[in-house]
């Protein structure tokens, strides 16, 4: 869920700045709807329901997106990503911003001339496997058949792990998160690796999801997050502040419960200028008073679209740690609205 094979860098980065150029806030407009690039289907961050409506973590970084630019959170073209075709869809401009538990590195930044936003997740790299194989460790794997999908940081990560513990391990490689549930359901492979919060959502989808445990080594530093193209700065501060209104409303005590009443005023000068009560901060965006406000009503503040979606009160079942607001002990921080 990670990073692309480097092939091809330097043609992508030139798409990519021919692209930007044309002004993606205003295309955006005239258009009347985002193109967001999500998972193909991820359980709690991107996932079509039943009914076909996307739904998940990730979506509600679009939606809210959405609702800012074009005062409808609902205005959205969502476009299914794998690993490999994520970043060639936001390069060619298929897509206006790709939020797609992406983990923000040094050659996607820079050589393939991408710009993260910020983080909306801080996970890390881990292992899942059958209660029934009898591990307790990753470093117990030596020999291990392991589902890794292709075109990801895991791909490496892996590499060095087992490296680095002198352990070997035989790849099968997938292209989804689907496929790598199939694979490992099947016994095609003794254990399945990426983010630990995909594999919390893969397994929160087995029919018994408590013959599956996820060992204790984190592996990595993935810090996830919504990117978009290199040279649109403009369009990057849409985004980024978006996902900063979302982080700041939940620590200024804005939810989609008070946020009406909070609108007509508060004591907090803060408060008021995320709102648009003072202040000239959406002008400043290219667009209105407004924005914020109903990027949060879009589906409520980052802890209320955490616990929605991946809390522990749902299947997905996962604690804040490190993405708990950093008053409270996390890295969860956003610069402040003024």
């Amino acid at each position: 869920m990670k990073k692309t094979v480097l092939v091809g860098a330097l043609a992508l980065a030139g798409l990519s700045a021919g692209v930007a150029s044309a002004g993606t806030l205003d295309d955006v407009k005239a258009r009347g709807t985002l193109n967001c690039g999500v998972n193909t289907g991820l359980t709690g961050f991107a996932n079509p329901s039943a009914s076909g409506e996307w739904e998940g973590f990730d979506v509600a970084i679009c939606r809210a997106v959405a609702a800012a630019v074009l005062s409808d959170a609902t205005a959205i073209e969502f476009i299914p990503t794998t690993g490999k075709t994520r970043f060639t869809a936001l390069a060619s401009g298929e897509i206006d911003m790709l939020a797609r538990n992406t983990t923000w590195t040094f050659t996607r930044d820079v050589d393939l001339k991408f710009e993260f936003v910020g983080v909306n997740y801080y996970d890390g790299q881990g292992f899942m496997v059958p209660k029934e194989l009898g591990v307790s460790s990753a470093k117990e794997l030596d020999g291990a058949t392991v589902c890794i999908q292709t075109g990801t940081t895991t791909e490496l990560n892996l590499a060095d792990f087992f490296r680095a513990n002198n352990i070997s391990y035989e790849p099968v490689p997938v292209e989804t998160d689907n496929e790598a549930q199939q694979q490992y359901l099947a016994g095609a492979c003794d254990t399945y690796t990426t983010d630990a919060s995909g594999l919390a959502a893969v397994r929160a989808t087995f029919e018994s999801p408590g013959d599956h445990i996820l060992l204790p080594e984190i592996i990595s530093k993935e810090p996830l997050g919504p990117l978009v193209r290199h040279g649109d700065n403009e369009w990057g501060d849409v985004v980024r502040w978006t996902l900063n209104a979302l982080i700041s409303a939940e620590e200024l005590g804005v939810t989609s419960a008070n946020i009406e009443e909070l609108s007509g005023g508060t004591n907090n000068p803060e408060i008021n200028r995320l709102l648009g009560t003072e202040g000239s901060l959406g002008e400043m965006l290219g667009l209105d008073g407004e924005w914020a406000k109903r990027a949060i009503m879009a589906g409520g503040n980052y802890g209320e679209l955490f616990e929605k979606n991946i809390g522990e009160a749902t299947p997905i079942g996962l604690a804040r740690g490190l993405n708990a607001q950093w008053t409270n002990g996390g890295l969860l921080y956003s610069p402040p609205f003024r």
